[in-house]
């Protein structure tokens, strides 16, 4: 039997453990609140970190952005923008003109009352607020921990509109519960006494907090689809390299080759991959003290600690190499190069902002060299980019105002002599230039996103000439890889060219480059059979350059192989060419494919093709490109003299 007092000991002993332990509750609570508190704000900060990065590049990777915000956007305006996704963290968004009036949106977000909308566009437009940020954790299709942002876009100091994107935040709560599982665990811990709880818990929290930090600060200095620096982080860099001063730095700008096609052909996925791939083959180049950023979507800097020009054409050589080498991507084989521009603190310039505009100039100038290449800054450079650009514009002018005209370039039987037909080629005649070689403006055009209005404008005029020609003379068209980009687009272009001219499609016959069939196959099958479903012929253009593979001759639905002038010019000279000639004839007419060979410029030449069974010829011999009314006024069945 308990004495009175044994029992009183023990219930003030008890009442002393329930108030412990109330007080340890309380304290786990306490401290369970302010570890949410921490973490949603560092998620609401995280989430406006990256919607202001995203609004950032729309202005650089959008050409002319304010037309995002009017009253008609151009479709196309979404594959620039549809390539920020993803990699940045937005992967639905909703542009708003200032007056709250929608003018351009992706999927993924759900309806906003329009009242709703039309008040915060009013609010952020206004100044009254800087932005919204609202956290949602209730999954949608995409994530399970997202924010919806609001911000307001501006370019050169200009309100464009407000920008609504819907933020993955995924990844940085899984950071942010992991530090709070910690911390919990810490508090939990601390039930062994008051002291050791006491500390154990404010370590635990302070530890969180500095994760959770430490990961948004290496956020905000990052790109994070590759862990390279990102733009703010390079230049601060380039401006304490440049403070310095003493001429120990250098600065690499370089491009990815064909990396748009790369990307819009294989899928977002795959080019991320690609992305990750180049930036470690680009860590694992440079030296020790170097630094890797990634400034845009497919452009890289190297921040090389050295201002010696011979050691950063070493290194960039190296680069070049490195990135040339095959790529895996999906289980497929790829290859994609890098074109470079270097500028030297010092030489080229003094401030960071002047050294990466000078690298590049000097960029331009590498890529228009004919691409995995490098090259220097030049102050010629400056001069040469304002041509360039000036060019642009009136190529642009040109082609809205009907100035180019065609010149067609006869293709004659080999063995009758008889013109079959003709290849239809743009020329400019410009008021002040004289005649732009077309290896100026093409690739301008390609560079200029003006290549597929000027590949339609092409396919028109030329089936409009061909229907006045006597049947069965037929005309070849170029087609440039760009046309390929969008499903479908590349067959209703050449259906409706055949439709209002009046040409029957067995007349018209469109030329492909190989490099449109190294990647996207599917999709450039199908487009290939669309066009054949049309009636009208394919050849395969400048056989036996770069990426050549016999393979092509069977797998892709070809009427006819175009030789590579090459080929043509090195006939006399060599007879292992005569030996390939045969050979891919020999193989063409076994698949069913009439052969062209380019550039015969002799008599002799004429002769040997002939002889190795070319079905038709084309050059300077046989005739120059002319305009329609200098063409020889021919029958069909008169041969060419």
């Amino acid at each position: 039997m308990l004495t009175p007092r044994l029992a009183g000991s023990r219930l003030s002993l008890a009442r002393a453990l329930v108030l412990w332990g109330a007080v340890i509750l309380v304290a786990i609570v306490v401290v369970a609140l302010r570890l949410h508190d921490v973490a949603e704000r560092h998620l609401e900060e995280e989430a406006l970190r990256t919607a202001r990065g995203w609004a950032q590049q729309v202005g650089r990777v959008v050409p002319q952005s304010a037309s995002l915000f009017g009253p008609a956007p151009p479709p196309r305006a979404l594959l620039p923008l549809a390539g920020l996704r993803g990699a940045t963290g937005i992967y639905a968004f909703r542009l708003h003109a200032p007056d709250g009036r929608l003018t351009l949106a992706s999927e993924g977000l759900p309806a906003t009352p329009e009242a709703l909308t039309v008040a915060r566009v009013h609010e952020l437009a206004s100044g009254r607020s800087p932005h919204l940020v609202e956290l949602e954790r209730q999954p949608d299709e995409r994530a399970a921990v997202h924010a919806d942002v609001w911000l307001p876009v501006h370019a050169d100091g200009v309100l464009l509109g407000v920008a609504e994107v819907r933020v993955d935040l995924d990844e940085a709560a899984a950071v942010t519960t992991r530090s709070a599982v910690r911390a919990a665990s810490a508090t939990f811990a601390g039930l062994l006494g008051v002291g050791l709880a006491g500390l154990l818990l404010w370590r635990a929290y302070a530890r969180a907090e500095r994760s959770a930090r430490a990961r948004i600060d290496y956020l905000d200095q990052h790109d994070p689809l590759t862990g390279a620096l990102n733009r703010e982080s390079f230049v601060a860099a380039l401006r304490r390299a440049a403070a310095r001063g003493g001429g120990h730095s250098g600065v690499l700008c370089m491009d990815l080759d064909r990396f748009r096609e790369f990307n819009e052909w294989l899928g977002r996925g795959a080019g991320d991959s690609l992305l990750r791939q180049v930036a470690a083959r680009l860590r694992a180049t440079v030296r020790s003290g170097d630094l890797v950023a990634r400034l845009g979507s497919d452009e890289f800097a190297v921040l090389a600690d050295t201002g010696d020009a011979d050691a950063l054409a070493t290194l960039a050589q190296r680069i070049v190499e490195a990135l040339r080498q095959p790529y895996e991507v999906g289980g497929r084989r790829c290859e994609i190069g890098a074109s470079i521009g270097i500028a030297l603190h010092g030489v080229d310039g003094q401030e960071a902002d002047r050294l990466l505009q000078h690298a590049d100039l000097a960029l331009a100038r590498a890529k228009g060299d004919g691409r995995g290449t490098f090259r220097f800054y030049d102050a010629r450079l400056d001069d040469e980019l304002q041509r360039r650009r000036r060019l642009g514009v009136e190529l642009r002018d040109a082609l809205a105002d009907g100035a180019l005209v065609l010149h067609f370039q006869p293709l004659m039987q080999a063995r009758s002599g008889l013109v079959v037909g003709y290849e239809a080629l743009a020329r400019w005649p410009h008021p002040e230039r004289g005649w732009v070689p077309p290896a100026s403006f093409i690739p301008l055009a390609e560079q200029t996103g003006l290549i597929e209005d000027l590949g339609a404008w092409v396919l028109r005029a030329a089936c409009r000439e061909a229907a006045r020609w006597p049947a069965p003379l037929g005309v070849a068209v170029n087609l440039s890889p760009a046309q390929f980009r969008r499903d479908g687009a590349i067959a209703e272009v050449v259906s409706v060219a055949l439709r209002d001219s009046g040409l029957a499609p067995e007349r018209l016959e469109l030329e492909i480059t190989e490099s449109l069939l190294m990647a996207r196959t599917e999709p450039v099958l199908r487009a290939l059979r669309e066009l054949r479903g049309l009636g009208v012929s394919i050849a395969m253009d400048d056989f036996g350059t770069g990426y050549s593979s016999l393979a092509h001759l069977w797998r892709f639905p070809l009427d006819r192989v175009k030789l590579d002038r090459e080929f043509t010019q090195s006939l006399a000279d060599d007879a292992k060419v005569g030996v390939i000639v045969g050979s891919v004839v020999s193989m063409a007419h076994a698949l069913g494919m009439r052969v062209t060979a380019e550039g015969v410029e002799t008599e002799a030449q004429r002769q040997a093709l002939a002889a190795h069974g070319c079905d038709t010829l084309q050059g300077f011999l046989l005739g120059r490109p002319a305009p329609p009314d200098r063409l020889p006024h021919q029958s069909p069945n008169e041969a060419l003299v």
